[in-house]
């Protein structure tokens, strides 16, 4: 089944994915969608230094939105900002140094935030792929800790600053990789198998994309959704999958055509009048399954992710 999955999904990939599948999606968008001006409203985007992240913020600065930049790296996070403000000319920038790996730093940074700013649009975009198992300072493995546990915890801190705003929003940056995978949450650290980094990212995509479903269900009145860039050339598939890249450099994508999806479904009016819940990709809801890839997950085991990650994100909190 998995070398079907994967089949299957890389010729979709060819066909869709690349800077070509980019082409081909965009002469369907309507540029309008985007000519908007959000000046006042104010946007999170955590792994906002490069990449995807870098390239959603600052199309949105172009548009006047107010940034709060969440990354790790100081250094590369001032040379982001700066050159975001030197481009856009946007002056309403704000940095926030946090590691996403570490639930009690988000949990500590997202009650601080809720007591200085407004947030009318959640951007979780910060992840990685590690390819050899490692574990945080707090025994987490740090796929998981960051791309799904850390996205859990900020989301769910923020959920009630989110909702005391107009057109409260929040998007996940998945991947299409998540197609290739079934949820499976009897181990989710990945402690009982012979460790794939890229298959462990794609579980946690899935992941994702199963708690935007969820959240979607139990939070009426803030609009939910995933997506997935595009094969896109970043720094992220750079470092994390080199022989992938290099044999695709030339069919990748931009980092701002990987972008589009998210800033459409960040700012655009149209965005929000799409059902909550849904997977993008090109501006357009696409299913969460492969054809005949038995990758659907039932209701008790959806719930019991939920679960255990409110159980798990619990013990960090503090007190």
């Amino acid at each position: 089944m998995s070398w079907y999955r994967n089949t299957v999904w890389f010729l979709k990939g060819l066909r869709e994915y690349t800077r070509s599948g980019y082409d081909s999606a965009s002469k369907h968008f309507i540029p309008a969608d985007l000519e908007v001006n959000v000046t006042g409203r104010s946007f999170m985007i955590t792994g906002a230094n490069s990449g995807i992240g870098k390239a959603t913020a600052t199309e949105i600065a172009k548009r006047g939105g107010t940034l709060h930049l969440v990354c790790r790296n100081t250094e590369r996070a001032e040379e982001a900002k700066r050159e975001i403000t030197t481009e856009t000319g946007n002056q309403n920038i704000f940095l926030h140094i946090l590691d996403m790996s570490n639930p009690k730093g988000i949990w500590e940074f997202a009650e601080k935030f809720k007591t200085e700013h407004k947030l009318n649009v959640l951007i979780n975009n910060a992840g990685c792929m590690i390819n050899k198992r490692e574990l945080t300072e707090d025994g987490l493995e740090k796929n998981f800790a960051t791309n799904t546990l850390g996205t859990y915890i900020l989301t769910t801190a923020l959920l009630p600053l989110l909702e005391k705003e107009d057109d409260p929003r929040v998007i996940i940056v998945s991947s299409g990789g998540m197609l290739v995978q079934k949820l499976d949450v009897s181990d989710l650290q990945s402690e009982n198998v012979t460790f794939d980094g890229t298959m462990v990212y794609a579980q946690n995509k899935r992941q994702q994309v199963v708690l935007t479903e969820q959240w979607a269900k139990v939070h009426k009145n803030i609009h939910f959704s995933a997506m997935h860039p595009g094969w896109a050339d970043t720094p992220a598939v750079r470092s994390a999958m080199p022989e992938f890249h290099e044999k695709m450099k030339n069919k990748l994508r931009t980092e701002a055509q990987g972008a589009d999806t998210v800033v459409w479904l960040a700012v655009s009016p149209a965005a929000a009048k799409q059902t909550s819940g849904l997977f993008f990709q090109d501006r357009q809801p696409v299913s969460t399954h492969l054809l005949l890839a038995r990758t659907y997950s039932s209701a008790e085991e959806e719930e019991k992710l939920i679960e255990v990650l409110k159980e798990l994100s619990q013990k960090f909190k503090p007190t």
